[in-house]
């Protein structure tokens, strides 16, 4: 399951940037798995959506990432 989100994470990062999106897989990974455990197999946009609605309490990390992504 985390994995499948990890890939899902990467595809939507890279088809909003074109940049690599390891960055965000390391920096966004724990606190999907926290806050949206029950939206990973839900596509890409859910769990980009979950991470969105739980930005305030994200890691500084994963909120740094959405920002840089304009997300």
């Amino acid at each position: 399951m985390m994995t499948r989100f990890l890939l899902a994470i990467s595809f939507v990062l890279i088809a909003a940037t074109g940049a690599s999106a390891q960055q965000g897989q390391d920096a966004c990974a724990r606190d999907a798995s926290r806050f949206c455990r029950a939206h990973l197999n839900d596509g890409d946009m859910v769990v980009l959506a979950c991470l969105q609605q739980n930005r305030a309490r994200l890691s500084k990390a994963c909120q740094a990432t959405l920002a840089s992504h304009g997300r």
